[in-house]
């Protein structure tokens, strides 16, 4: 039978040691954490009385001019009222702007078969204005999607392949916003 060797004992409780200190840095962390999920029944914020759902549906969203921005504002408007449409007497107002970019990912360098496509990215983005009743500045936000999509050579079929992406980045794009929108909301709760 031999003595425990005193360097390894050292070693090992200083392992221990640390493993304890990382555990309890760790709780520390998580307990700062909260988490509130937007189907509860709960105000967004300490001020409000009303639950997240009936708060993101009293937003009015003003009209847009351009396709895209109108497929990211219904998008956004089915997700506030879930599928009630919008408010007839809204507590706040948001103003929408969504520029676009198209641009070329890729671009065939061999041209042995005619129909190679190239890949495309579309990019929107939103720049936004939260306003109460009152017209207060509740929220400023910028929001931005990319989506990819090929360009084969028959023209109509990059065409409608740009749609596609196009509404495919309007109903990320307006899911972000939400979010975002929450989030807003809930700060200005706390700050009110």
């Amino acid at each position: 039978m031999s003595l425990p060797d005193p360097v390894k004992s050292q070693a090992a409780l200083l392992r221990g040691r640390l493993a304890v200190c990382g555990m309890v840095a760790a709780l520390a962390l998580v307990s700062a954490c909260t988490v509130r999920p937007l189907y509860s029944s709960q105000p967004l914020s300490p001020g409000s009385q009303l639950s997240p759902s009936a708060e993101l549906a009293s937003i009015s969203i003003k009209p847009v001019n351009t396709r895209y921005a109108q497929q990211v504002r219904n998008n956004l408007i089915f997700a506030f009222g879930q599928g009630s449409g919008e408010p007839a007497s809204p507590a706040y107002t948001l103003d929408l702007g969504v520029a676009e970019l198209v641009e070329s990912a890729a671009i065939v360098q061999v041209q042995t078969e005619e129909d190679e496509p190239t890949a495309g990215t579309v990019t929107l983005t939103a720049n936004y204005v939260l306003r109460d009743t009152t017209g207060a500045v509740v929220a400023v936000g910028k929001r931005s999607i990319p989506s990819s999509f090929d360009r084969p050579r028959q023209e109509y079929a990059a065409y409608r392949a740009q749609i596609d992406a196009e509404n495919r980045a309007a109903r990320e794009l307006a899911d972000l916003l939400r979010l975002s929108i929450a989030q807003d909301l809930v700060k200005h709760g706390k700050n009110a």
